[in-house]
């Protein structure tokens, strides 16, 4: 077994243990690595992938997704509208929407190309300013504005905490805008911190550098 499948393999038992029977997904995250090192994850059974860069991933899925045409992929990076044909094209998941007008360009896109990936709200729960996602306050606002005048497919909401505080009331806040407006897909958690995510409800943990290593 490679060293990839066998981080693979201990994700997925602490994810089961975390989960107590509840079904969370593992995106694995794949950013900045190269195919030959995706291969090993592939061939181990992993089908759900995030990247962060429309332009990396059309370079390298492509012919990975013509060895496993069964791939999801998610974009976990943050979108600017020049790249949403791209992104339309090519991803099953958006997780990053976060502005009307991002909302009303991937809307008028899905219904020109008649593709319509799933689309999560990113909230920016510690409202850094560095940070793309919506305010949590405006969160509620945004969801119908997409559900209702873009007839976007929104099936839940993602967020990143700050790295400096306590994860928890992040994700907690996350999973109630969740709830209240009856979204279904809770993407939250890290390599640090995904246990602490599926115990607040999370639906989907993106996990990395616990399985891929890091990338100078």
């Amino acid at each position: 077994m490679s060293e990839i499948a066998a981080n693979l393999a201990a994700i997925r038992r602490r994810i089961a243990a975390a989960a107590a029977g509840r079904p969370v997904s593992l995106v694995a995250v794949s950013k900045t690595h190269e195919a030959a090192a995706i291969r090993p994850a592939l061939d181990a059974g992993q089908r759900i992938f995030g990247e962060n860069r429309v332009q990396e991933a059309k370079d390298k899925w492509p012919a990975l997704r013509a060895s496993f045409p069964d791939v999801e992929l998610h974009l976990i990076g943050p979108l600017q509208t020049n790249k949403v044909r791209d992104a339309v094209a090519l991803f099953d998941v958006i997780e990053t929407v976060d502005r009307p007008k991002l909302a009303r360009v991937l809307a008028e896109e899905m219904r020109r190309a008649n593709r319509f990936p799933r689309c999560l709200i990113q909230v920016n729960t510690g409202a850094e300013a560095q940070k793309a996602g919506i305010a949590p306050e405006l969160a509620d606002p945004l969801i119908a504005v997409c559900r209702d005048e873009f007839a976007l497919p929104v099936a839940g909401v993602m967020a990143i905490p700050p790295a400096d505080e306590d994860p928890a009331p992040h994700f907690r806040l996350l999973a109630a805008i969740a709830t209240r407006n009856g979204l279904e897909m809770i993407s939250m958690g890290m390599s640090g911190d995904f246990e602490i995510a599926i115990r607040c409800g999370a639906t989907h943990v993106r996990v990395g550098s616990a399985i891929f290593g890091h990338r100078a």
